[in-house]
């Protein structure tokens, strides 16, 4: 079973509900909770929580290491084969669209990224503006073009790079990688709209606040971890910002709140072109025993 959604919308408790009914184990799909020590920021699972369910994923690496998406769906993969051979429920719970879509459905093996041809395509951008090099990729790769915004340098660039390394589109490639095994999973969706995930994430922003979000953050950066990827994530970044005398706790805290907002946007745009067999504005309205049911069905044939 998989318990997709974005940030706020409930998941994490939606999953405890059905631990208390299931011999569940929690798979966490979140692209910053694989980080050792970024806990509050993250809202990775409490110790509590952990001790009432088995949690997965969590605390894979250093917040300097690389890491990606196909390497979490190989970690995933093989704790699914371990809960299930345990006669337990495997449940996948997060908001990482990317490694959610690595698990089920795989990824292309990409060359490394090059940091001369990316900081080509940013003098480019500087001297005819991001919308020429989207224009460029549109005309090699169209489809990629029209799911990538026209000023969203990151992607464009890494999009034009795949291309200039291969000679292939990356929409090709991606069709020519090969499919990961199947998993039968039924998916529930979470999706309330954005009036109802505003004061959510303004609620949970506090709670991390209040919990030493901020300490936390100073010890990573004390410990030499501040220019490293994981603490560009949000939330780190913007109170890395205050920390530096850029900007003023307040200013940094409103910050982080807008930048989580339009964070839960995107991933409210990412999973509507998920499959899912439920798809749920309301969670908390949910049946949980209703859905412990289903979730214990082992039929092949049910919807995922």
């Amino acid at each position: 079973m998989a318990i997709l959604g974005p940030t706020a919308s409930g998941k994490s408790a939606l999953a405890l509900g059905l631990a208390a009914r299931l011999p569940v184990e929690i798979l966490c799909c979140d692209s910053m909770q694989v980080y050792r020590g970024l806990d509050i920021g993250t809202a990775k699972p409490s110790a509590r929580e952990q001790a009432v369910v088995p949690h997965h994923l969590l605390d894979l690496v250093e917040p300097g290491e690389p890491f990606h998406a196909a390497r979490w769906a190989e970690f995933a993969r093989a704790v699914i084969a371990a809960v299930t051979a345990r006669g337990r429920l495997p449940v996948i719970v997060g908001g990482t669209g990317l490694y959610f879509r690595a698990l089920v459905r795989g990824l292309f093996e990409a060359p490394p990224s090059d940091p001369v041809l990316r900081a080509r395509h940013e003098e480019e951008a500087r001297a005819l503006g991001v919308p020429a090099l989207h224009a460029r990729l549109a005309a090699i790769d169209p489809e990629a073009a029209a799911r990538i915004l026209t000023n969203d340098l990151v992607r464009i660039s890494r999009a034009l790079e795949i291309h200039e390394q291969t000679g292939v589109p990356m929409t090709v490639l991606h069709r020519q990688a090969p499919m990961p095994a199947p998993l039968s999973l039924y998916t529930v969706l979470l999706d309330p709209p954005l009036p109802v995930l505003r004061p959510a994430i303004a609620a949970r922003v506090d709670t991390m606040m209040a919990a030493g979000f901020l300490d936390e953050v100073r010890a990573l950066r004390a410990a030499g971890h501040g220019a490293t990827r994981a603490l560009a994530g949000l939330g780190y970044r913007q109170l890395g910002e205050h920390l530096d005398g850029a900007i003023g706790l307040g200013e940094a805290v409103e910050r982080i709140r807008s930048a989580t907002v339009a964070y839960a946007r995107r991933q409210r745009t990412w999973f509507r072109k998920e499959h899912a067999a439920m798809r749920v504005e309301a969670p908390e309205r949910l049946d949980l025993d209703a859905l412990a049911a289903v979730a214990a069905d082992p039929s092949p044939n049910r919807a995922g």
